[in-house]
Protein backbone atom coordinates (compact mmCIF):
# COMPACT_ATOMS: atom_id res chain seq x y z
CA UNK A 1 0.00 0.00 0.00
CA UNK A 2 2.97 2.37 0.39
CA UNK A 3 3.08 2.71 -3.40
CA UNK A 4 -0.52 3.91 -3.73
CA UNK A 5 0.47 7.58 -3.42
CA UNK A 6 3.28 7.15 -5.92
CA UNK A 7 0.70 5.61 -8.25
CA UNK A 8 -1.52 8.66 -7.77
CA UNK A 9 1.32 10.78 -9.09
CA UNK A 10 2.37 8.32 -11.79
CA UNK A 11 -1.07 7.84 -13.37
CA UNK A 12 -1.71 11.48 -14.42
CA UNK A 13 1.94 12.03 -15.37
CA UNK A 14 1.98 8.78 -17.34
CA UNK A 15 -1.22 9.84 -19.07
CA UNK A 16 0.48 13.07 -20.13
CA UNK A 17 3.33 11.06 -21.70
CA UNK A 18 0.94 8.68 -23.46
CA UNK A 19 -1.10 11.53 -24.90
CA UNK A 20 2.00 13.41 -26.02
CA UNK A 21 3.27 10.27 -27.77
CA UNK A 22 -0.04 9.82 -29.60
CA UNK A 23 0.34 11.22 -33.14
CA UNK A 24 -2.24 13.89 -33.85
CA UNK A 25 -2.85 12.55 -37.35
CA UNK A 26 -3.34 8.90 -36.33
CA UNK A 27 -6.71 7.15 -36.60
CA UNK A 28 -6.95 3.56 -35.42
CA UNK A 29 -8.26 1.16 -38.06
CA UNK A 30 -8.91 -2.47 -37.14
CA UNK A 31 -11.02 -4.70 -39.38
CA UNK A 32 -14.35 -2.88 -39.71
CA UNK A 33 -13.68 -0.53 -36.83
CA UNK A 34 -12.28 2.96 -37.17
CA UNK A 35 -11.56 5.06 -34.10
CA UNK A 36 -10.89 8.75 -34.54
CA UNK A 37 -7.93 10.43 -32.86
CA UNK A 38 -10.31 12.55 -30.78
CA UNK A 39 -12.14 9.46 -29.50
CA UNK A 40 -8.82 7.84 -28.53
CA UNK A 41 -7.81 10.95 -26.61
CA UNK A 42 -11.13 10.98 -24.77
CA UNK A 43 -10.93 7.26 -23.99
CA UNK A 44 -7.41 7.58 -22.58
CA UNK A 45 -8.43 10.61 -20.51
CA UNK A 46 -11.50 8.84 -19.13
CA UNK A 47 -9.55 5.69 -18.26
CA UNK A 48 -6.91 7.76 -16.48
CA UNK A 49 -9.48 9.81 -14.56
CA UNK A 50 -11.33 6.64 -13.50
CA UNK A 51 -8.05 5.15 -12.24
CA UNK A 52 -7.26 8.32 -10.29
CA UNK A 53 -10.72 8.33 -8.74
CA UNK A 54 -10.37 4.67 -7.75
CA UNK A 55 -6.93 5.25 -6.20
CA UNK A 56 -8.17 8.37 -4.35
CA UNK A 57 -11.16 6.45 -3.01
CA UNK A 58 -8.84 3.64 -1.90
CA UNK A 59 -6.62 6.12 -0.01
CA UNK A 60 -9.62 7.59 1.79
CA UNK A 61 -11.29 4.29 2.68
CA UNK A 62 -8.09 2.47 3.68
CA UNK A 63 -6.82 5.31 5.89
CA UNK A 64 -6.88 4.10 9.53
CA UNK A 65 -7.56 7.10 11.71
CA UNK A 66 -7.01 5.55 15.15
CA UNK A 67 -4.10 7.86 16.02
CA UNK A 68 -4.37 10.41 13.20
CA UNK A 69 -0.83 9.66 12.05
CA UNK A 70 0.66 9.34 8.59
CA UNK A 71 -0.24 6.37 6.41
CA UNK A 72 1.01 4.91 3.10
CA UNK A 73 4.40 6.48 3.81
CA UNK A 74 7.06 6.25 1.12
CA UNK A 75 10.44 7.99 1.02
CA UNK A 76 12.72 7.95 -2.03
CA UNK A 77 16.07 9.74 -1.72
CA UNK A 78 16.61 12.38 -4.37
CA UNK A 79 19.42 14.73 -3.35
CA UNK A 80 21.83 14.48 -0.48
CA UNK A 81 24.75 16.77 0.34
CA UNK A 82 26.02 16.30 3.86
CA UNK A 83 27.87 19.61 3.89
CA UNK A 84 24.77 21.63 3.01
CA UNK A 85 21.65 19.52 3.35
CA UNK A 86 22.63 17.11 6.08
CA UNK A 87 22.02 13.38 6.15
CA UNK A 88 18.34 13.48 5.13
CA UNK A 89 18.70 15.94 2.28
CA UNK A 90 15.77 16.14 -0.12
CA UNK A 91 13.57 13.12 -0.67
CA UNK A 92 10.28 12.36 -2.35
CA UNK A 93 8.57 11.79 1.00
CA UNK A 94 4.92 10.86 0.50
CA UNK A 95 2.23 10.18 3.11
CA UNK A 96 -1.32 11.18 4.00
CA UNK A 97 -3.11 11.92 7.22
CA UNK A 98 -6.75 12.51 8.11
CA UNK A 99 -6.59 16.07 6.80
CA UNK A 100 -5.27 15.30 3.34
CA UNK A 101 -7.12 12.00 2.76
CA UNK A 102 -10.50 13.75 2.16
CA UNK A 103 -8.80 16.29 -0.11
CA UNK A 104 -7.21 13.55 -2.19
CA UNK A 105 -10.68 12.01 -2.54
CA UNK A 106 -12.03 15.44 -3.54
CA UNK A 107 -9.42 15.70 -6.30
CA UNK A 108 -10.28 12.26 -7.61
CA UNK A 109 -13.98 13.13 -7.70
CA UNK A 110 -13.51 16.44 -9.50
CA UNK A 111 -11.09 15.18 -12.18
CA UNK A 112 -13.31 12.15 -12.86
CA UNK A 113 -16.43 14.26 -13.33
CA UNK A 114 -14.43 16.98 -15.10
CA UNK A 115 -13.49 14.61 -17.93
CA UNK A 116 -17.18 13.95 -18.61
CA UNK A 117 -17.83 17.70 -18.59
CA UNK A 118 -14.91 18.16 -21.03
CA UNK A 119 -16.33 15.70 -23.56
CA UNK A 120 -17.24 18.54 -25.92
CA UNK A 121 -13.64 19.82 -26.12
CA UNK A 122 -12.50 19.26 -29.72
CA UNK A 123 -9.95 22.00 -30.40
CA UNK A 124 -6.49 20.59 -29.55
CA UNK A 125 -8.10 18.09 -27.18
CA UNK A 126 -4.87 16.17 -26.67
CA UNK A 127 -3.03 19.29 -25.49
CA UNK A 128 -5.96 20.21 -23.27
CA UNK A 129 -5.94 16.89 -21.43
CA UNK A 130 -2.14 16.87 -21.13
CA UNK A 131 -2.26 20.19 -19.29
CA UNK A 132 -5.30 19.13 -17.26
CA UNK A 133 -3.60 15.97 -15.99
CA UNK A 134 -0.34 17.83 -15.38
CA UNK A 135 -2.30 20.20 -13.14
CA UNK A 136 -3.91 17.27 -11.30
CA UNK A 137 -0.55 15.58 -10.74
CA UNK A 138 0.60 18.77 -9.03
CA UNK A 139 -2.46 18.76 -6.78
CA UNK A 140 -1.92 15.13 -5.76
CA UNK A 141 1.73 15.96 -5.15
CA UNK A 142 0.91 18.83 -2.80
CA UNK A 143 -1.64 16.78 -0.85
CA UNK A 144 0.76 13.87 -0.36
CA UNK A 145 4.21 15.52 0.00
CA UNK A 146 5.96 15.70 3.36
CA UNK A 147 9.10 17.32 1.97
CA UNK A 148 8.76 21.10 1.62
CA UNK A 149 10.98 21.18 -1.46
CA UNK A 150 8.66 18.82 -3.30
CA UNK A 151 5.61 20.44 -1.71
CA UNK A 152 6.62 23.73 -3.32
CA UNK A 153 7.55 22.03 -6.59
CA UNK A 154 4.16 20.35 -6.95
CA UNK A 155 2.46 23.56 -5.84
CA UNK A 156 3.96 25.34 -8.85
CA UNK A 157 3.14 22.42 -11.16
CA UNK A 158 -0.49 22.75 -10.11
CA UNK A 159 -0.61 26.49 -10.77
CA UNK A 160 1.27 27.12 -14.01
CA UNK A 161 -0.85 25.00 -16.44
CA UNK A 162 -3.79 27.26 -15.59
CA UNK A 163 -2.30 30.02 -17.74
CA UNK A 164 -2.46 27.92 -20.91
CA UNK A 165 -5.75 26.21 -20.05
CA UNK A 166 -7.46 29.58 -19.62
CA UNK A 167 -5.58 31.47 -22.33
CA UNK A 168 -6.21 28.85 -25.04
CA UNK A 169 -9.52 27.16 -24.16
CA UNK A 170 -11.11 29.87 -22.02
CA UNK A 171 -13.65 32.53 -22.97
CA UNK A 172 -13.81 36.31 -22.78
CA UNK A 173 -16.66 38.25 -21.19
CA UNK A 174 -18.24 41.24 -22.90
CA UNK A 175 -19.59 43.77 -20.40
CA UNK A 176 -20.77 46.15 -23.11
CA UNK A 177 -18.49 49.03 -22.20
CA UNK A 178 -15.39 46.80 -22.04
CA UNK A 179 -14.32 43.22 -22.62
CA UNK A 180 -12.63 41.14 -19.92
CA UNK A 181 -10.51 38.89 -22.12
CA UNK A 182 -9.42 35.34 -21.31
CA UNK A 183 -5.79 36.42 -21.70
CA UNK A 184 -6.37 39.03 -19.00
CA UNK A 185 -7.88 36.47 -16.65
CA UNK A 186 -5.05 33.99 -17.26
CA UNK A 187 -2.27 36.53 -16.79
CA UNK A 188 -3.84 38.07 -13.68
CA UNK A 189 -4.23 34.64 -12.09
CA UNK A 190 -0.62 33.63 -12.72
CA UNK A 191 0.86 36.96 -11.61
CA UNK A 192 -1.04 36.90 -8.32
CA UNK A 193 -0.20 33.29 -7.57
CA UNK A 194 3.47 33.64 -8.48
CA UNK A 195 3.67 36.67 -6.19
CA UNK A 196 2.24 34.55 -3.40
CA UNK A 197 4.75 31.81 -4.22
CA UNK A 198 7.61 34.24 -3.62
CA UNK A 199 6.42 34.74 -0.04
CA UNK A 200 6.08 30.98 0.45
CA UNK A 201 9.58 30.44 -0.92
CA UNK A 202 11.02 32.96 1.54
CA UNK A 203 9.15 31.34 4.44
CA UNK A 204 10.34 27.82 3.54
CA UNK A 205 13.99 28.84 3.35
CA UNK A 206 13.72 30.83 6.56
CA UNK A 207 12.47 27.73 8.39
CA UNK A 208 15.12 25.59 6.69
CA UNK A 209 17.94 27.87 7.89
CA UNK A 210 16.47 28.47 11.34
CA UNK A 211 16.00 24.76 12.05
CA UNK A 212 19.65 23.96 11.45
CA UNK A 213 18.72 20.41 10.42
CA UNK A 214 19.76 20.71 6.80
CA UNK A 215 16.53 19.11 5.56
CA UNK A 216 13.19 20.13 4.08
CA UNK A 217 11.43 17.15 5.65
CA UNK A 218 8.23 18.48 7.23
CA UNK A 219 8.00 16.12 10.25
CA UNK A 220 11.66 16.79 11.05
CA UNK A 221 11.16 20.56 10.78
CA UNK A 222 8.04 20.23 12.95
CA UNK A 223 10.09 18.65 15.74
CA UNK A 224 12.05 21.89 16.20
CA UNK A 225 10.86 24.58 18.62
CA UNK A 226 11.37 27.92 16.90
CA UNK A 227 11.78 31.19 18.76
CA UNK A 228 8.69 33.26 19.40
CA UNK A 229 10.08 36.27 17.55
CA UNK A 230 10.94 34.14 14.52
CA UNK A 231 7.47 32.62 14.47
CA UNK A 232 5.74 35.97 14.67
CA UNK A 233 7.97 37.39 11.94
CA UNK A 234 7.61 34.58 9.40
CA UNK A 235 4.10 33.20 9.89
CA UNK A 236 2.68 36.07 7.74
CA UNK A 237 4.80 34.84 4.81
CA UNK A 238 2.88 31.56 4.88
CA UNK A 239 -0.46 33.15 5.78
CA UNK A 240 -0.35 35.65 2.91
CA UNK A 241 1.60 33.52 0.43
CA UNK A 242 -0.75 30.55 0.68
CA UNK A 243 -3.69 32.88 1.34
CA UNK A 244 -3.44 34.33 -2.17
CA UNK A 245 -4.32 30.93 -3.68
CA UNK A 246 -6.86 30.37 -0.90
CA UNK A 247 -8.84 33.45 -1.96
CA UNK A 248 -7.90 35.47 1.14
CA UNK A 249 -9.30 39.00 1.02
CA UNK A 250 -8.01 41.43 -0.32
CA UNK A 251 -5.77 39.23 -2.51
CA UNK A 252 -8.74 37.40 -4.02
CA UNK A 253 -9.38 39.54 -7.11
CA UNK A 254 -7.63 37.11 -9.48
CA UNK A 255 -10.12 34.41 -8.54
CA UNK A 256 -13.48 35.55 -10.02
CA UNK A 257 -11.81 36.70 -13.25
CA UNK A 258 -9.90 33.42 -13.49
CA UNK A 259 -13.04 31.38 -12.75
CA UNK A 260 -15.06 33.15 -15.42
CA UNK A 261 -12.43 32.98 -18.14
CA UNK A 262 -11.63 29.28 -17.63
CA UNK A 263 -13.32 26.42 -19.52
CA UNK A 264 -15.86 24.54 -17.42
CA UNK A 265 -13.76 21.62 -16.16
CA UNK A 266 -10.86 23.96 -15.39
CA UNK A 267 -13.21 26.18 -13.37
CA UNK A 268 -14.30 23.04 -11.49
CA UNK A 269 -10.69 22.19 -10.63
CA UNK A 270 -9.75 25.81 -10.01
CA UNK A 271 -12.46 26.57 -7.46
CA UNK A 272 -13.07 23.01 -6.30
CA UNK A 273 -9.49 21.91 -5.70
CA UNK A 274 -6.77 24.50 -6.38
CA UNK A 275 -8.02 27.03 -3.84
CA UNK A 276 -7.78 24.28 -1.21
CA UNK A 277 -4.01 24.12 -1.74
CA UNK A 278 -3.74 27.58 -0.23
CA UNK A 279 -5.83 26.78 2.83
CA UNK A 280 -3.98 23.49 3.33
CA UNK A 281 -0.64 25.32 3.14
CA UNK A 282 -1.66 27.70 5.93
CA UNK A 283 -2.71 24.73 8.08
CA UNK A 284 -0.11 22.05 7.31
CA UNK A 285 2.91 24.34 6.91
CA UNK A 286 2.29 27.67 8.65
CA UNK A 287 0.24 26.56 11.66
CA UNK A 288 2.08 23.25 12.07
CA UNK A 289 5.60 24.69 12.02
CA UNK A 290 4.90 28.07 13.66
CA UNK A 291 2.04 27.58 16.15
CA UNK A 292 2.92 30.61 18.30
CA UNK A 293 3.05 32.78 15.21
CA UNK A 294 -0.33 31.41 14.15
CA UNK A 295 -1.78 32.21 17.56
CA UNK A 296 -0.40 35.76 17.40
CA UNK A 297 -1.71 36.45 13.89
CA UNK A 298 -5.01 34.56 14.24
CA UNK A 299 -7.05 37.74 14.93
CA UNK A 300 -5.79 39.19 11.63
CA UNK A 301 -6.58 35.98 9.75
CA UNK A 302 -10.01 35.88 11.39
CA UNK A 303 -10.73 39.48 10.38
CA UNK A 304 -9.67 38.89 6.77
CA UNK A 305 -11.72 35.69 6.68
CA UNK A 306 -14.85 37.46 7.94
CA UNK A 307 -14.40 40.30 5.46
CA UNK A 308 -13.91 37.75 2.67
CA UNK A 309 -17.06 35.85 3.64
CA UNK A 310 -19.16 39.02 3.72
CA UNK A 311 -17.54 40.70 0.73
CA UNK A 312 -17.85 37.59 -1.42
CA UNK A 313 -21.51 37.13 -0.48
CA UNK A 314 -22.43 40.77 -1.12
CA UNK A 315 -20.50 40.76 -4.41
CA UNK A 316 -22.26 37.56 -5.50
CA UNK A 317 -25.58 39.22 -4.66
CA UNK A 318 -24.75 42.02 -7.10
CA UNK A 319 -23.94 39.73 -10.05
CA UNK A 320 -26.18 38.86 -12.97
CA UNK A 321 -23.55 36.69 -14.72
CA UNK A 322 -23.97 33.14 -13.39
CA UNK A 323 -20.27 32.37 -13.49
CA UNK A 324 -19.28 35.56 -11.69
CA UNK A 325 -21.89 34.79 -9.06
CA UNK A 326 -20.32 31.38 -8.44
CA UNK A 327 -16.84 32.94 -8.51
CA UNK A 328 -17.63 35.43 -5.76
CA UNK A 329 -19.51 32.71 -3.88
CA UNK A 330 -16.24 30.75 -3.81
CA UNK A 331 -14.46 33.73 -2.26
CA UNK A 332 -17.18 33.88 0.38
CA UNK A 333 -17.00 30.19 1.23
CA UNK A 334 -13.21 30.23 1.38
CA UNK A 335 -13.67 33.06 3.89
CA UNK A 336 -15.46 30.52 6.10
CA UNK A 337 -12.45 28.21 5.76
CA UNK A 338 -10.12 30.99 6.91
CA UNK A 339 -12.42 31.68 9.85
CA UNK A 340 -12.30 28.04 10.89
CA UNK A 341 -8.51 27.96 10.69
CA UNK A 342 -8.16 31.25 12.59
CA UNK A 343 -10.34 29.97 15.44
CA UNK A 344 -7.36 27.82 16.54
CA UNK A 345 -10.00 25.47 17.96
CA UNK A 346 -10.30 21.80 17.08
CA UNK A 347 -13.98 21.99 16.13
CA UNK A 348 -13.43 25.05 13.95
CA UNK A 349 -10.48 23.49 12.11
CA UNK A 350 -12.45 20.26 11.64
CA UNK A 351 -15.16 22.38 10.03
CA UNK A 352 -12.64 24.25 7.88
CA UNK A 353 -11.23 21.02 6.41
CA UNK A 354 -14.70 19.58 5.89
CA UNK A 355 -15.72 22.87 4.25
CA UNK A 356 -12.82 22.46 1.82
CA UNK A 357 -14.31 19.14 0.74
CA UNK A 358 -17.94 20.32 0.73
CA UNK A 359 -17.18 23.55 -1.10
CA UNK A 360 -15.04 21.71 -3.63
CA UNK A 361 -17.86 19.34 -4.57
CA UNK A 362 -20.69 21.88 -4.62
CA UNK A 363 -18.68 24.50 -6.54
CA UNK A 364 -17.64 21.90 -9.10
CA UNK A 365 -21.33 21.08 -9.53
CA UNK A 366 -22.24 24.76 -9.88
CA UNK A 367 -19.64 25.39 -12.57
CA UNK A 368 -20.67 22.21 -14.38
CA UNK A 369 -24.25 23.49 -14.49
CA UNK A 370 -23.17 26.94 -15.70
CA UNK A 371 -21.14 25.29 -18.45
CA UNK A 372 -24.09 23.10 -19.48
CA UNK A 373 -26.36 26.10 -20.01
CA UNK A 374 -23.67 28.25 -21.63
CA UNK A 375 -22.85 25.57 -24.21
CA UNK A 376 -26.39 25.87 -25.55
CA UNK A 377 -27.46 29.44 -24.81
CA UNK A 378 -24.03 31.12 -25.21
CA UNK A 379 -24.98 33.61 -22.52
CA UNK A 380 -24.78 33.52 -18.72
CA UNK A 381 -26.99 36.48 -17.79
CA UNK A 382 -29.60 35.17 -15.36
CA UNK A 383 -31.91 38.14 -16.01
CA UNK A 384 -32.65 37.09 -19.60
CA UNK A 385 -33.54 33.52 -18.72
CA UNK A 386 -36.81 32.44 -17.13
CA UNK A 387 -38.67 29.22 -16.53
CA UNK A 388 -35.76 27.04 -17.68
CA UNK A 389 -36.95 24.25 -15.40
CA UNK A 390 -39.65 23.58 -18.00
CA UNK A 391 -37.07 22.74 -20.71
CA UNK A 392 -34.24 21.43 -18.52
CA UNK A 393 -35.77 19.89 -15.39
CA UNK A 394 -32.74 17.78 -14.43
CA UNK A 395 -30.43 20.73 -14.93
CA UNK A 396 -32.63 22.85 -12.69
CA UNK A 397 -32.72 20.11 -10.03
CA UNK A 398 -28.93 19.76 -10.05
CA UNK A 399 -28.52 23.53 -9.73
CA UNK A 400 -30.98 23.59 -6.85
CA UNK A 401 -29.07 20.87 -4.94
CA UNK A 402 -25.76 22.72 -5.38
CA UNK A 403 -27.33 26.01 -4.34
CA UNK A 404 -29.06 24.53 -1.30
CA UNK A 405 -25.79 22.99 -0.16
CA UNK A 406 -24.13 26.38 -0.60
CA UNK A 407 -26.70 28.13 1.59
CA UNK A 408 -26.38 25.45 4.27
CA UNK A 409 -29.50 23.30 3.95
CA UNK A 410 -29.50 20.46 6.54
CA UNK A 411 -28.90 17.12 4.91
CA UNK A 412 -26.26 18.43 2.50
CA UNK A 413 -22.51 18.81 2.99
CA UNK A 414 -22.42 22.59 3.36
CA UNK A 415 -24.58 22.56 6.49
CA UNK A 416 -22.35 20.23 8.51
CA UNK A 417 -19.16 22.12 7.63
CA UNK A 418 -20.57 25.57 8.37
CA UNK A 419 -22.06 24.50 11.70
CA UNK A 420 -18.69 23.15 12.83
CA UNK A 421 -16.94 26.34 11.73
CA UNK A 422 -19.37 28.62 13.56
CA UNK A 423 -19.17 26.52 16.74
CA UNK A 424 -15.39 26.62 16.59
CA UNK A 425 -15.34 30.36 15.99
CA UNK A 426 -17.59 31.00 19.01
CA UNK A 427 -15.59 28.60 21.19
CA UNK A 428 -12.35 30.15 19.98
CA UNK A 429 -13.37 33.49 21.47
CA UNK A 430 -14.65 35.32 18.38
CA UNK A 431 -18.41 35.74 18.89
CA UNK A 432 -18.48 38.84 16.67
CA UNK A 433 -16.93 36.84 13.82
CA UNK A 434 -19.44 34.03 14.29
CA UNK A 435 -22.34 36.49 14.10
CA UNK A 436 -21.00 38.11 10.93
CA UNK A 437 -20.34 34.70 9.40
CA UNK A 438 -23.96 33.72 9.98
CA UNK A 439 -24.99 37.01 8.33
CA UNK A 440 -22.89 36.05 5.29
CA UNK A 441 -24.71 32.70 5.20
CA UNK A 442 -28.04 34.55 5.16
CA UNK A 443 -26.87 36.68 2.23
CA UNK A 444 -25.83 33.46 0.46
CA UNK A 445 -29.39 32.18 0.78
CA UNK A 446 -30.62 35.43 -0.78
CA UNK A 447 -28.54 35.31 -3.96
CA UNK A 448 -28.96 31.56 -4.47
CA UNK A 449 -32.76 31.65 -4.14
CA UNK A 450 -32.97 34.82 -6.25
CA UNK A 451 -30.97 33.16 -9.02
CA UNK A 452 -33.18 30.06 -9.00
CA UNK A 453 -36.32 32.20 -9.08
CA UNK A 454 -35.08 34.39 -11.94
CA UNK A 455 -33.53 31.81 -14.21
CA UNK A 456 -35.33 28.53 -13.60
CA UNK A 457 -38.82 29.27 -12.34
CA UNK A 458 -41.58 31.72 -13.14
CA UNK A 459 -42.85 32.50 -16.66
CA UNK A 460 -41.00 30.72 -19.46
CA UNK A 461 -39.07 32.90 -21.91
CA UNK A 462 -39.93 31.64 -25.40
CA UNK A 463 -36.50 32.73 -26.61
CA UNK A 464 -35.10 29.55 -25.07
CA UNK A 465 -37.52 27.12 -26.69
CA UNK A 466 -34.59 25.45 -28.49
CA UNK A 467 -32.78 24.43 -25.28
CA UNK A 468 -32.47 20.74 -24.48
CA UNK A 469 -31.64 18.73 -21.40
CA UNK A 470 -27.97 18.26 -20.48
CA UNK A 471 -25.80 15.70 -22.23
CA UNK A 472 -25.68 12.26 -20.57
CA UNK A 473 -22.06 12.82 -19.59
CA UNK A 474 -22.99 16.05 -17.82
CA UNK A 475 -25.87 14.33 -16.07
CA UNK A 476 -23.63 11.49 -14.90
CA UNK A 477 -20.95 13.88 -13.65
CA UNK A 478 -23.54 15.96 -11.83
CA UNK A 479 -25.08 12.86 -10.26
CA UNK A 480 -21.69 11.75 -8.89
CA UNK A 481 -21.15 15.17 -7.32
CA UNK A 482 -24.65 15.19 -5.81
CA UNK A 483 -24.04 11.73 -4.35
CA UNK A 484 -21.04 12.99 -2.37
CA UNK A 485 -22.86 16.16 -1.28
CA UNK A 486 -25.65 14.02 0.15
CA UNK A 487 -23.25 11.43 1.59
CA UNK A 488 -21.34 14.02 3.63
CA UNK A 489 -24.55 15.80 4.60
CA UNK A 490 -26.24 12.66 5.93
CA UNK A 491 -23.24 10.61 7.06
CA UNK A 492 -20.38 13.00 7.88
CA UNK A 493 -18.75 10.83 10.56
CA UNK A 494 -16.26 8.96 8.31
CA UNK A 495 -14.93 12.36 7.23
CA UNK A 496 -15.02 14.03 10.64
CA UNK A 497 -13.35 11.09 12.39
CA UNK A 498 -10.43 11.12 9.97
CA UNK A 499 -10.04 14.90 10.08
CA UNK A 500 -10.40 15.20 13.86
CA UNK A 501 -7.83 12.50 14.61
CA UNK A 502 -5.15 14.45 12.72
CA UNK A 503 -6.22 17.92 13.87
CA UNK A 504 -5.74 16.76 17.48
CA UNK A 505 -2.05 16.24 16.74
CA UNK A 506 -1.47 19.83 15.61
CA UNK A 507 0.38 22.03 18.13
CA UNK A 508 -1.29 25.09 19.63
CA UNK A 509 -4.87 23.93 18.94
CA UNK A 510 -7.43 24.21 21.76
CA UNK A 511 -10.18 21.65 22.26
Amino acid sequence: MEWVLFSLLAVPLGTCLILMALPSWWDLRWRRWQVRHLDMVRAIALASAAAQFALALLVFVAYHFDDGGYRFELSLDWLRNVAFLGEKGISLHLAVDGITAPLILLTGIVIFTGVFISWNIEYRARDYFVLLFLLVSGVFGVFSSLDLFWFFFWYEVAVLPMYFLIGIWGSSTDFGTFVRTKEYGALKLVLYLVAGSVLIFIGIFAVFIESGLGTFDLPALGSVTYGETFQKAFFPFFMLGFGVLGGLWPFHTWSPDGHVAAPTAVSMLHAGVLMKLGALGILKVGMYLLPEGAQYWSPVLMTLGVIGALYGAVSALAQTDLKYMVGYSSVSHMGYVMMGLASMHQVGINGAVLQMFAHGVMTALMFAMVGAIYDQAHVRDMTIFGGLARKMPRHAAFWAVAGLSSLGLPGLAGFVAEVLIFIGVFKGGYPWAGALGILAAAITATYILRMLARAYFGPFNERWEHLQEMRLGEQFGGAVLIFFLALVGMWPFPFIERISASVERLPGISS
